[in-house]
């Protein structure tokens, strides 16, 4: 049987796209109003971290560390950012949608709102248009961006602009529309594994560290991306923005701690540049690669880069082929 191919589109803008955009950037004032169901998400989140020692066991533990490298370096760093986002390689429809379900479950938004959101970040990087940098502040760049309410017409023409291939899909719609469900079934899961294995002491304890703890360093990890590697690091590239590279990060995100090496090559597969820079997201393509079930990974440069100019996110442009 043949399957299609899945590839992020090239999303165009213009000059008065942007001047448009700009009134309603996060000057027109930041809490204007509030999105309590994030805030309450993320304080739920930490507010269940607060169990962990009272329920502490090995089994719980363990469920969180697979648990965080599934959801956290598969499901968000290979998923969400270097497939979904900026089409990094390719893989099938199939396969392309279970790792945007995985990446669901890091607990970070629907793959639509997660891919709309990092695009603009990058054709906006560290400019007034930018959701989360750290020009507007630390806090403001790691989570307060999170606070502010937006229309519903903000968000759709959002997503309509920066996500379009998405939005064609009916499953990462359907996505977008179950986001807290996926949650609470996860959760059940959990617990009704946790219960098979060691009753109903283990069954909480993989609540706590499989839902929570897990959680809680997937979403700080990320945020840090967001933050720290637009402060902090070293840059092998000049770029038009204040991205970094930075090791602790690296280490805590699967590779995505390299950002500067990053925003200089966005489609790029491998974050990692330098000997010493440790990739595992990337070698997670590559398994991927070496079993057939990911192709058109792009390993080198694009041939026509222009040294410290990126005016446009290198997305992959939207085709279709078939896979034999």
């Amino acid at each position: 049987m043949n399957s299609q191919q899945t590839a992020a589109p090239l999303v165009e803008t213009d000059d008065a796209n942007l001047k448009s955009e700009s009134t309603e950037s996060v000057q027109s004032g930041k809490y204007s109003a509030w999105d309590w169901a994030t805030i309450g998400w993320v304080v739920m989140i930490h507010l269940g971290l607060l169990a962990a020692p009272f329920y502490f066991t090995w089994t719980g533990l363990f469920t969180c560390l697979f648990l965080g490298w599934l959801t956290g370096g598969i499901g968000i760093c290979m998923g969400y950012h270097r497939l979904l986002t900026h089409g990094s390689f390719q893989t099938y429809p199939t396969l392309f949608r279970l790792i945007g379900l995985i990446g669901l479950l890091a607990g970070q938004g629907p793959p639509i709102q997660w891919v709309a959101n990092h695009r603009k970040h990058h054709l906006h990087s560290d400019q007034p248009e930018d959701p989360h940098s750290p020009r507007e502040g630390r806090w403001w760049s790691h989570i307060l961006w999170l606070v502010p309410h937006h229309s519903a017409e903000e968000v759709t023409a959002t997503h309509e602009r920066f996500a379009p291939d998405l939005l064609k899909d009916p499953f990462m719609r359907f996505l977008q529309k179950t986001f807290l469900f996926w949650h609470i079934g996860f959760g059940a899961l959990l617990y009704g594994i946790g219960y098979a294995v060691g009753g109903s002491e283990t069954a909480i304890s993989m609540i706590v560290y499989g839902m929570f703890v897990r959680l809680f360093y997937v979403l700080h990890a990320t945020w840090f991306v967001n933050s720290a590697t637009h402060i902090w690091g070293y840059r092998n590239y000049e770029t038009t923005d204040d991205s970094r590279n930075l090791w602790w990060v690296a280490l805590l995100t699967y590779g995505e701690g390299w950002h500067n090496n990053h925003h200089k090559y966005q489609r790029m597969a491998k974050n990692g540049h330098q000997w010493w820079e440790l990739d595992m997201t990337y070698y997670a393509i590559l398994t991927l690669e070496k079993l057939g079930l990911a192709w058109k990974v792009v390993k080198t440069p694009p041939p026509n880069d222009q040294e410290s100019i990126i005016k446009k996110p290198q997305f992959a442009r939207e085709h279709l082929t078939i896979r034999r």
